[in-house]
């Protein structure tokens, strides 16, 4: 059976980006997660056979406190670090908005979307 756990939304205050002074003043940033995997059907009664939405967030969390100059590389880090913990992920799909970009007359949000697929 496959199943796809959603998390989006998640807003951070962080030091993200390449522009001088982003690693001091940092940027908000929008990140919105999905992970597919495969669970038999009969384990869908217990939490510990499934993907907690409360793990996912705290890996989230964490490496969105480490400052990275890309967004690609923050979030390869942190689809590598949700693999790293369920083994059952067949496709992560990750997206980091940075909502106040440092760029002269522009009004909205950048960002990048990344997409890993994973053999069993």
């Amino acid at each position: 059976m496959l199943l796809t756990v959603h998390l989006h939304k998640l807003v951070f205050h962080a030091a993200h980006g390449l522009y001088e002074g982003e690693d001091k003043v940092g940027n908000d940033f929008e990140v919105n997660v999905d992970i597919e995997y495969t669970v038999k059907k009969d384990k869908v009664h217990d939490i510990r056979n499934l993907i907690s939405y409360e793990d996912v967030l705290q890996i989230v969390r964490q490496r969105m406190n480490i400052p990275t100059p890309l967004l690609e590389e923050l979030a390869f880090s942190i689809i590598q670090k949700i693999r790293h913990r369920y083994a059952s992920v067949r496709v992560v799909r990750l997206s980091i908005y940075k909502l106040n970009a440092p760029l002269a007359n522009f009004q909205g949000k950048v960002g990048i979307t990344l997409q890993q697929e994973f053999d069993r």
